[in-house]
């Protein structure tokens, strides 16, 4: 064997690419189709099926109806609500999460295995770019393919997100990492092995801090947790099936070699939400490094997680056996498997029965978990060294570069939003998650946009930074279709933190004029829809010209006039006047009945109703429940 020479990665080797992003189409297209002569019951294998690719030009060829559409990711949301729909015709009700964290006499433990697209051009081993949602079997090289003669060729540039997502995970680099071959034998794994690293992995001994505001079960208490992080390894993605009717798949060999990391925590989790949590705390850094391209809402991220029961009477008692189950796809999905596994076992081992150990499955909407295959072990996936690939050498130089520049993580980012903005945790961390990270940027340029606008008032600026948060969080929400499943897309947001549809300075120049009370909310909501439809600045130029040439500044009463709509308000009122009397909190609901009135008798238009209420407020303790009392 010729000897391999190591891949030398330091921080001046890949100087330039680090960010470069390439482009090398095959000229495979087309979908390769797999029809399954066995039932569904048993697991087609090579030696039952045929394999035919097809080299065409088309970009959806169906082996029944050549005008069918090509089939695509299901969005999750379109996934729950067709499940609900079913759920609803059968008569079946929802089954509640409620207090089913922990069952009496029972530990539970939980290791995840969570599996990661990276965010790279090419793709781990071959020069062919990495695609998503491109025309099938488009972007495919020899070595994807396992063409007789290939040979991987490691790209250097793979490695970079991988180690940004293994120091976000406090992991310690290995200085030197070699792949391995783990061989399994299905259609969408046409070399019969998977290139991982599985004796020397590129990142070992990380953590990951779980807090309360990150969703953690109640029973992990108020301090939070540590989940320890076994490794980090470096490993191929396989191809993608989309199965079709009569027992005849359809292959897209585009994700074949994709980059992915895989992270394996320690069995170190005992409640179901917090798995979840877990899951949803390592997609939200991966994003943060720019380490991930896509969540798992978009399959960028799945999950397996291995899950044991044992009796709580021994604590010196081994853990039970594990079961696997495999390619979870929302973190909802991560919760309800486990409690569905968990409650398996435990009614087996209380019949007297044994678990065994296996690989299980979970489908959308289900409430058991469904057996796949026996587990494999070590001995069945015969890993062995790769003898094509050389050893990484990973510099220490390149390490201390990409610390350096990494940037601030999400619980710093979410602690600097709730200190700095005073916003609530939960505000915070959805800011933080939403539309990959976009919107979080689209709020510092609106943060910024403000400040320029305000000047160095930090109260001021305080309260109008809360204000662009709410809308932005909520108002830009209400723009999209709540059937939309990619409001991302709809609104238009961009990695620099813009949004097409709802420019940074017009959304600034609404919240300036809202704050400052030279608009009313109802009239703020309504430019924030010209903006919205492209009216601004097709139809006016600018905000302030929209609001001018219709007439929409707020003119507001004076004192003196609503004073004198509280007086008419409370006119004929004296059942409601009575409720005051002798309370030292007013009645909420009573108080905003008068309010309302004062507005429906009033202009509108001229009424800011916090100044209503205030006016109401004053006039009831001033002078009509002091009378009512003395009658």
């Amino acid at each position: 064997m010729p000897h391999l020479r190591p891949t030398i990665l330091s921080r001046y080797l890949l100087q330039g690419q680090l960010s470069a992003r390439g482009c090398l189409n095959s000229r495979y297209r087309g979908y390769a189709i797999i029809a399954a002569r066995t039932s569904r019951a048993s697991a087609p294998t090579p030696g039952h099926a045929r394999v035919r690719a097809l080299h065409t030009e088309t970009t959806s060829p169906a082996p029944t109806d050549p005008d069918a559409p090509v089939p695509g990711h299901v969005p999750l949301r379109k996934q729950l609500k067709d499940e609900a729909k079913r759920q609803k015709a059968t008569g079946k009700k929802k089954r509640k999460n409620a207090n089913n964290q922990v069952v009496d006499g029972w530990e539970l433990t939980v290791g995840i295995e969570i599996h990661a697209q990276l965010n790279t051009a090419k793709k781990l081993f071959s020069g062919a770019s990495t695609s998503f949602n491109d025309d099938p079997n488009t972007h495919v090289a020899y070595f994807d393919l396992a063409t007789p003669g290939s040979q991987p060729i490691f790209q250097n540039e793979t490695l970079i997100p991988g180690l940004r997502a293994a120091l976000a995970l406090e992991c310690n680099i290995q200085q030197v990492s070699t792949f391995d071959r783990k061989h399994y034998f299905h259609w969408d794994q046409p070399s019969g092995y998977q290139i991982t690293q599985y004796y020397e992995p590129f990142a070992r001994d990380g953590r990951i801090l779980l807090q309360p505001r990150d969703g953690i079960a109640a029973e992990d208490g108020g301090e939070g947790l540590s989940v320890g992080i076994k490794q980090v390894q470096m490993e191929q993605d396989t191809a993608k099936t989309l199965a079709q009717p009569g027992d005849v798949h359809w292959i897209d060999f585009n994700r074949v070699g994709v980059p992915l990391i895989e992270i394996i925590t320690l069995p170190e989790i005992h409640h179901p939400a917090t798995a979840a949590a877990l899951v949803r705390k390592v997609q939200i850094l991966l994003n943060a490094v720019d380490a991930c391209v896509s969540g798992m809402e978009a399959g960028g991220l799945r999950a397996d997680v291995n899950v044991s029961v044992r009796r709580t009477d021994d604590p010196a008692a081994p853990l039970g056996q594990c079961t696997e189950i495999k390619n979870l796809s929302s973190f909802k999905a991560v919760e309800d498997a486990i409690i569905a596994e968990r409650d398996r076992q435990i009614a087996v081992l209380e019949a007297g029965g044994t678990i065994a150990g296996e690989t299980r499955g979970w489908s959308i909407g289900s409430t058991e978990t469904r057996r796949l295959r026996a587990k494999e072990g070590e001995v069945d996936y015969r890993y062995m060294p790769d003898p094509d690939l050389a050893p990484i050498v990973i510099g220490d130089d390149l390490v201390h570069h990409l610390r350096d520049t990494m940037g601030e993580l999400p619980d710093v980012e979410v602690d600097g939003l709730m200190k700095d903005f005073g916003l609530t945790a939960k505000d915070a961390l959805s800011l933080i998650a939403l539309d990959g990270g976009m919107r979080i940027e689209y709020f510092w340029n609106v943060i910024d946009a403000l400040t320029a606008r305000l000047g160095p008032d930090a109260l001021e600026n305080q309260l109008c930074f809360q204000l662009a948060a709410n809308w932005i969080l909520h108002e830009l929400g209400r723009l999209t279709s709540e059937r939309s499943d990619d409001a991302a897309h709809d609104l238009g947001f961009t990695v620099e933190g813009q949004c097409e549809r709802v420019p940074v300075d017009h959304l600034a120049d609404i919240l300036l004029y809202l704050h400052q009370h030279r608009i009313t909310a109802k009239i703020a909501k309504e430019l924030l829809w010209v903006v919205f439809r492209g009216r601004i600045p097709d139809q006016y130029p600018t905000v302030s010209d929209a609001i001018e040439q219709e007439g929409l500044w707020f003119h507001e009463l004076s004192d003196v006039e609503y004073a004198e709509l509280a007086d008419a308000a409370v006119e004929g009122q004296d059942d409601v006047v009575k409720q005051f009397v002798n309370y030292r909190q007013y009645p909420q609901g009573k108080l905003m009945f008068l309010v309302g009135r004062m507005i429906r008798l009033g202009q509108e238009e001229r009424i800011d109703p916090k100044n209503a209420e205030r006016i109401m407020r004053a006039a009831l303790e001033e002078k009509y429940v002091p009378a009512m009392a003395k009658q």
